[in-house]
């Protein structure tokens, strides 16, 4: 579609028919809302409607009047749009917005529960001058508001919560969801994510700055994951991050957006050259070659005074897709792993790759650095820098070369791995070839519905007579079964997997509107209910956005086949629509995460803690009818009941293994939860049983020492004083001390024991972990093996 037709669709959003800022239900059928008419707030300044974004495609969002170009702040369907004839969105009698196409297909809707009778006799829906569009009832209860599913821009008093982010828009043009993600994570820190078709990849804040020993520090402690930007210019979140936009104070129109070039931006409305434009106020990188996935893996970006940056492949390598590259560039030479025929070496001047580290070495010699990165078959080539604080030089072999770029800034130098023989076609990065970063997908795909409807059309009418025999066919078979057999699902029950069936009227009564939170995560939030057999229970209520189906699915089929006193019991489920939820036993004294910080944990309760937890990994591993592998163990998957026995929760992430294939595991996406993930996930080895026993060492260091393996630990050799992770610092308290004395104890124990434990215990236990979090998974014990070690002690 010409580009002037575009733009033209976009003035006639300004002369379409408009509403006042409402429009209301009735109990009869509701009311609609077409791509001819639209919403404005009662100031003016904001829109709610159809807005185009291809050829006859629209997507239902809310934008901002007062700028030059109307400014989306909000959409519904971005990821899927609707075509211009016949579609609308509704108000529902039973309180729900439903956005459907010209073919009467459910393209989006609220998710909301059903209003009672009473309830549901007048409904509203309303733009405010704030640009929140909300649903509210005849008591004025807000039912549902834009303001909590944001896409990527917040506005002045709308909140981020642990139940929201903002992804970026695909490019400048194209609104679909693209690669960037700001969110909560598991630690309470706000993070942006680059999710790229390879990879995936924190970008910011950097590492040191949730480190507790530097400042300005973030806090991870403040659970209320909360942050909001205010009509001021300022911006404050819950884990200590603030800002202030370079025009504070002022009295504007403001928003946060999360761009398609993964840079976190603050905007004001100000008036330029007569018209109302948005300008920047604040950003969260300064320099876009910085950003995560710019230019995808084995390439580099390099500042540019016109577009901003670009990217290049390195020597010896060729781009992978000229239309897209996130999906960077990939090698033209193969390197051989016989030490005979050693490697050798490019050196590329000021060009950095941020992370991905084998390891690090300090004051090396260049020489020496070369040898070690020869030595490694995974190690495409080494960092090599000069840090003056120190006053030596650090060498960075690296196991693939991502985030990559070229600073003349930057005081160091990276040695790209190369054949021997050297390359046939030895060109820098500056001449290899390249593409504008600002050109990806700068032309925005469009979707022409008729297109889409004829072809959904063409396929029912192909299938009709087939689907209609099937139906009789199908139909004849069931009569025939259920005289046979009765249903068992007309009793509550699903009879494969034993678990009573609720519907989500129950469990929301349960619940009491689902109000008591006991537990949240990545895949959901836990709830505290009682059943109508006065019960108590735990009901996980699964996040939708968050592939909730899929969790969904492998929870109940892991649990369906399990049963073992250290295990979580699953007492049913509800499958209702898009409500997914799970149904447990509830353990009264939470989790062992909540627990490490209290007194509640006596020594003798570690241990045998410690005991349980293994035997039910082992149980997972080795002795159901089906290999689990269960891939979070940590301490928030421990739950304690009423006597403090564990039991390991939250199959979430696990992974069904047949018997046959036990340790030859190929996982589509890395699992786990940073701290606590083996080495193989990093590195992209197979995934075998041993990563559960890595995370369980890494689980019995933290009940030993009271310490979080996320953080840096401070260990005090008598001379220096150092910061350390959990592991390193334990294994090094244990060479600095006399070991036959055990005065090392002293150093890690944790100080909540206040002296009361068995030393001989804790010794084992230490023992037992530090050979668990072995990096070569073949130097790990299994789950069985590491029962055998802790019960033959007790016996």
């Amino acid at each position: 579609m010409d580009i002037s037709i575009f733009f033209l669709l976009l003035c006639l959003l300004q002369t379409l028919p408009q509403l006042a800022n409402t429009f209301d239900s009735d109990t009869l059928g509701g009311t609609s809302l077409s791509i001819e008419n639209r919403l404005v707030s009662a100031n003016g300044e904001y829109s709610a409607g159809f807005f185009p974004v291809g050829d006859n495609a629209f997507c239902f969002a809310i934008w901002f009047n007062k700028s030059t170009n109307s400014t989306v702040v909000w959409m519904a369907n971005r990821d899927d749009p609707v075509d211009g004839t016949g579609s609308k969105l509704s108000v529902l009698n039973e309180g729900k917005l439903i956005l459907t196409n010209s073919v009467g297909i459910t393209i989006w809707t609220t998710r909301t529960p059903a209003l009672a009778t009473s309830e549901a006799t007048y409904l509203q829906l309303q733009l405010l001058n704030t640009g929140n569009l909300v649903l509210s009832n005849s008591k004025s209860v807000i039912i549902w508001q834009s303001f909590d599913s944001p896409t990527d821009t917040l506005l002045p008093q709308q909140a981020l919560t642990m139940l929201s982010s903002l992804i970026s828009k695909r490019s400048q043009d194209d609104y679909a969801s693209g690669n960037y993600k700001l969110f909560f994570d598991n630690d309470n820190v706000l993070r942006l994510l680059f999710v790229g078709p390879t990879m995936t990849s924190l970008y910011w804040p950097d590492p040191w700055v949730t480190d507790p020993g530097k400042l300005p520090q973030r806090d991870p402690h403040n659970s209320s994951r909360h942050a909001i930007l205010h009509d001021s210019g300022y911006f404050r979140s819950s884990d200590n991050f603030t800002f202030f936009a370079t025009d504070f104070g002022v009295v504007t129109h403001r928003r946060l957006t999360l761009d398609s070039d993964g840079n976190l931006r603050s905007y004001s409305l100000k008036k330029m050259n007569r018209t109302w434009d948005w300008a920047v106020t604040w950003q969260v990188s300064s320099q876009p070659c910085r950003i995560h996935g710019i230019c995808g893996p084995n390439s580099l970006c390099s500042a540019d005074h016109v577009s901003g940056r670009r990217c290049s492949c390195l020597p010896g390598f060729k781009v992978k897709d000229h239309t897209d590259w996130s999906y960077g560039c990939e090698p033209e030479f193969s390197i051989s792993c016989n030490r005979k025929d050693p490697s050798s070496f490019v050196q590329l001047d000021n060009v950095e790759y941020y992370g991905s580290d084998l390891t690090v070495y300090a004051n090396i010699t260049l020489p020496d650095c070369e040898d070690k990165c020869r030595n490694s078959c995974i190690c495409k080539g080494f960092q090599y820098k000069f840090v003056v604080y120190n006053g030596y030089y650090f060498c960075y072999p690296k196991f693939q070369l991502v985030s990559g770029h070229h600073s003349p800034n930057f005081e160091g130098d990276f040695y790209l791995r190369v054949p021997k023989a050297g390359l046939s076609n030895n060109k820098s990065p500056d001449e290899a070839s390249r593409l504008e970063c600002s050109a990806k997908n700068s032309t925005q795909q469009r979707i022409t519905y008729e297109n889409k409807t004829v072809k959904l059309l063409l396929w029912f009418a192909t299938a009709v007579g087939g689907v209609e025999v099937t139906c009789i066919v199908l139909v004849w078979l069931f009569l025939l079964r259920s005289s046979k057999h009765p249903n068992p699902a007309a009793k509550g029950y699903l009879l494969t997997n034993r678990f009573q069936r609720f519907t989500f009227d129950e469990l929301r009564k349960a619940t009491r509107g689902f109000k008591e939170v006991i537990g949240a995560g990545a895949g959901g939030i836990v709830y505290k209910g009682v059943l109508p057999n006065q019960r108590v229970a735990a009901i996980k209520r699964l996040n939708e956005a968050n592939q909730g189906k899929a969790e969904f699915l492998a929870e109940v089929n892991t649990i369906g086949m399990l049963n073992h006193m250290y295990l979580i019991e699953m007492w049913g489920y509800c499958a209702e629509g898009k409500h997914k939820l799970l149904v447990y036993e509830y353990m009264e004294h939470g989790s062992l995460a909540e627990n490490l910080n209290s007194n509640a944990l006596d020594w003798e309760k570690r241990f045998e803690i410690a005991v349980g937890t293994a035997k039910g990994l082992a149980y997972l591993h080795e002795e159901c009818l089906e290999w689990v592998l269960h891939c979070d163990v940590k301490p928030q998957n421990i739950l304690l009941d009423a006597d403090y026995q564990p039991k390991v929760a939250d199959f979430g992430l696990s992974k069904l293994q047949s018997r046959s294939t036990i340790d030859r595991s190929n996982f589509s996406k890395m699992r786990g939860t940073r701290g606590y993930m083996a080495p193989e996930w990093i590195y992209n080895l197979p995934i075998t049983s041993k990563v559960d026993v890595y995370s369980y060492g890494i689980v019995l260091l933290e009940m030993v020492t009271g310490k979080s393996p996320n953080g840096m630990h401070t260990l005090d050799n008598g001379e220096t004083r150092e910061h350390k992770r959990l592991v390193t610092l334990v294994r090094e308290t244990i060479d600095f001390e006399n070991a036959i004395t055990m005065a090392w104890i002293e150093e890690i124990i944790d100080p909540m024991i206040c002296g009361n434990y068995d030393k001989v215990k804790v010794e084992l236990l230490v023992k037992v972990a530090l050979q668990c979090v072995a990096e070569n998974k073949d130097d790990r014990p299994t789950m069985n093996q590491v029962v055998e070690m802790l019960v033959s002690h007790e016996e």
